[in-house]
């Protein structure tokens, strides 16, 4: 069984006849608390209701958006940062510690391993001892948030760089978070990236471990969600709220082969702190 102070998250709007993240979590072996998160701006609440009942927790938009850094000064909220920030009082509220934000369209969880020279995928039968090794390893590192990697984190298989690496300095989309390790998303749009890199700036720990992923249908074909907003503004606008917050470090380029598009680029060697091998300590 899940521990009792940890609580998974899923953030939804307009999607209550496909949260495809619900049947995920029960499939993979997942016991724990669960909770449905929509705003207050949903015309379809009513049906997360019917469907999920007390599970269902609503929160105000327009207040939260006043708490933190939107990056502009636009009036459309179609956008999902609100919600993340709005779980860590949810989570205290609750009586939770750990919690974990996902969004409503995942419909995989996989172990990354290396078998007979090429990296597989193998299912997690058991998402709740996952869990609590992803909230070990939080408390390990120190880190404020620990998350999960995605199917592109591993372009070049065994032998890519980020799978040697083990764990990458980023966080998307599934978020391990410690209610007493409170920190705020920025940018109303790429605000996972926004986040990590200026908060990776000042030195804090955000980190995606490279030996589990998780599986999200293709971007912009599901409806609801923040697809509308995706295909109103595109790739270009979205990766520019990350260099507008971090200039020195944060470009934009061209990426992709047959589908080419803008997107942001991190020169991580300009981004975060480091620290150097005891081997190049000058003498005194």
């Amino acid at each position: 069984m899940m521990r009792d102070d940890f609580g998974v998250f899923i953030l939804s709007h307009g999607r209550s006849d496909n949260l495809k993240t619900v049947r995920m979590l029960k499939k993979f072996g997942y016991t724990g608390k669960l909770y449905i998160v929509i705003d207050n701006e949903d015309d379809t609440a009513a049906d997360y209701y019917d469907k999920f009942g007390d599970k269902v927790i609503m929160f105000d938009k327009l207040a939260v958006s006043k708490t933190f850094d939107t990056a502009d000064n636009f009036d459309d909220r179609r956008a999902v940062v609100y919600a993340r920030n709005a779980c860590f009082d949810m989570a205290e509220k609750r009586g939770l510690r750990y919690f974990l934000e996902l969004d409503d369209d995942y419909h995989g969880l996989y172990f990354r391993v290396v078998k007979g020279g090429q990296l597989a995928s193998v299912k997690v039968e058991d998402a709740d001892a996952l869990f609590e090794k992803m909230i070990a390893c939080l408390d390990a590192i120190g880190g404020l948030t620990l998350a999960f990697t995605q199917a592109g984190d591993f372009i070049g298989g065994k032998d890519s760089r980020r799978y040697r690496q083990g764990i990458v300095r980023k966080a998307m989309n599934a978020f391990f978070c410690d209610v007493e390790k409170r920190f705020q998303f920025v940018g109303r749009i790429n605000e996972d990236v926004n986040t990590y890199v200026t908060l990776g700036m000042r030195g804090e720990r955000i980190f995606s471990t490279c030996r589990a992923s998780i599986v999200q249908g293709q971007t912009q074909q599901n409806k609801g969600g923040m697809t509308e907003l995706y295909l109103d503004t595109g790739t270009y606008l979205k990766s520019f709220y990350t260099v507008m917050m971090a200039p020195s470090c944060v470009c934009v380029r061209m990426m992709g082969t047959s589908s080419r598009r803008l997107h942001h680029n991190i020169n991580w060697n300009l981004c975060v702190p480091k620290i150097l091998d005891e081997r190049h300590k000058k003498s005194a």
